[in-house]
């Protein structure tokens, strides 16, 4: 038998988990968003961390057996990946303008009418946790049992 140091290398831009793909029109331009399960499911949404995208971000959670499973059966996934983080994305060239952490918040909301999504779940890795609760908070709606108390 051969020499083994005892580590395994996955290339994770080669995986395919079977979900589908969809270059998404925004506002601010195009976001790619990748949609994994049912989607007559309830919708959980996912923002990666700066410079992640899904996969590099999430894939600890996915990876899992317990929580894929989970996860995949009570909700259809999209995790939305900014422009410029998808898997093998060319760099944005410069004279692209940057967008605020508003102007992605609005990318969200452009996605859920894309998708047609009414209500969702949201998670987020750091700066996708702000941008997702940006986006709570410019959609947000007071809870007709908030207004009771």
């Amino acid at each position: 038998m051969g020499d083994s140091s005892g580590s395994v290398s996955i290339d994770v831009e080669r995986i395919y988990f079977g979900g589908k793909e969809h270059p998404v029109r925004t506002r601010y331009g195009f976001v790619s968003v990748s949609v994994y399960g049912d989607e007559d499911k309830p919708a959980l949404i996912t923002y990666p961390d700066v410079a992640l995208n899904y996969m590099s971000c999430f894939q600890g959670l996915f990876f899992c057996p317990e929580a894929s499973s989970l996860l995949l059966h009570n909700f259809c996934i999209y995790h939305i990946t900014p422009q410029g983080h998808e898997l093998g994305a060319a760099p944005i060239p410069s004279d692209v303008p940057e967008l605020s952490v508003d102007n992605l918040a609005d990318q969200v909301a452009d996605v859920l009418d894309f998708f047609g999504l009414g209500s969702v779940m949201c998670m987020g890795v750091t700066a996708g946790a702000y941008v997702l609760t940006l986006f709570a908070v410019s959609v947000c709606t007071i809870s007709p049992l908030k207004l009771a108390i």
